[in-house]
């Protein structure tokens, strides 16, 4: 058997275990008799959403390579976490926790959470969060790729012109990298999420900013020009399983450049006492070639889930604004004036 076939059959014996194991486990009942995914959960991983192109196909790691890749992660934290010289100047910053470094260095690796383990499902470790297309990469396209370059190439105001042109996590809007989702991903840290259930309506309570997602149970979509930040989602219990479907989203709050139409479909399903499948798909025509499949493992995390205060003492949206003023009256303008506008861990 070619080398291909069998990392083709290996990855998608992965997956239809991963279904098999979801339908082995029975899930506690909470008091209305639904399954309870009640509690405070975690999607920290260094797995990330799309696949290294090296990989190809290989949806699974071997022990190694997770072994590899967990412990290079290791002697990078520690590299990192080591106190960086009086005397070192903002231009000389060496990496930071976010991989930028000189004056781009936004935190260092005391303030950054973003996971230290490979993601795990029924035990076997992920190249990658999408599984669909098989690549793991996302399919872009022809239309979606050029609106990417107009972003690019023809900013007619600046980036720096005022808080309209900021990132809507930089404003304290919603969490950036689509940690509120949906899809519900990962990002550089705060990746909890506290989710509670009542007869109607599912909550999930996102660490990152303050952002709070609520699903009703009703099957009743709201009218389309009501667009609410993280769009319109509407949940139904297939079995063991949650099912949300959102829409209505709002465009300023598109996933990587998809649409206002985008179709988002969820699957909560716990498949263990301390870990949730949570499986998602994308589908936006206009953007995607085909529709977009992932998994992410939300594994059982302490509590609680404490506030993030996100605009109380935080001086960076004024700070970047002031120091945009003071360029201009010096007859410049600040790089990356002119071009897309892009959230943090995009």
């Amino acid at each position: 058997m070619r080398r291909s076939t069998l990392l083709a059959l290996t990855s998608a014996l992965a997956l239809v275990a991963t279904a098999a194991a979801a339908q082995a486990y029975k899930a506690p009942r909470n008091s209305y008799g639904q399954p309870d995914l009640s509690g405070v959960w975690t999607n920290a991983t260094i797995t990330r959403l799309e696949r290294d192109a090296r990989m190809g196909e290989r949806l699974i790691l071997t022990d190694e390579e997770v072994a590899r890749a967990e412990g290079a992660t290791a002697q990078r934290n520690e590299r990192l976490a080591q106190p960086t010289a009086a005397a070192t100047k903002v231009d000389d910053l060496p990496e930071c926790g976010s991989g930028t470094t000189g004056p781009a260095c936004g935190y260092n690796a005391f303030w950054i959470d973003p996971g230290t383990k490979v993601m795990r499902l029924n035990g076997q470790g992920r190249t990658s969060i999408i599984v669909d297309p098989k690549d793991g990469r996302l399919p872009l396209t022809a239309a979606a790729q050029a609106r990417a370059q107009a972003r690019q190439g023809n900013a007619r105001v600046g980036n720096f012109d005022g808080p309209e042109r900021r990132p809507l996590g930089e404003r304290c809007l919603v969490g950036f990298g689509s940690t509120s989702g949906p899809p519900m991903l990962p990002v550089l840290y705060n990746n909890h999420y506290q989710i509670a259930q009542s007869k109607d309506e599912v909550a999930i309570v996102i660490e990152m900013v303050h952002d709070t997602r609520i699903i009703r149970l009703n099957g009743r979509r709201q009218p389309a020009h009501i667009r609410p930040w993280m769009g319109d989602s509407v949940g139904r219990w297939e079995g063991d399983t949650l099912v949300v479907e959102t829409a209505n989203f709002r465009p300023d709050q598109a996933f990587r450049g998809a649409t206002e139409n985008l179709k988002v479909t969820e699957r909560f399903t716990r498949v263990g006492p301390n870990q949730i499948l949570y499986q998602f798909e994308l589908d936006d025509p206009a953007t995607f070639t085909q529709k977009v499949k992932g998994e992410i493992a939300l594994n059982a995390a302490k509590g609680p889930v404490y506030e993030y205060a996100c605009h109380e003492g935080n001086y960076a949206l004024p700070g970047i604004l002031a120091g945009a003023r003071e360029e201009e009256k010096q007859g410049r303008e600040q790089a990356g004036n002119r071009g897309a506008v892009r959230e943090e861990g995009e």
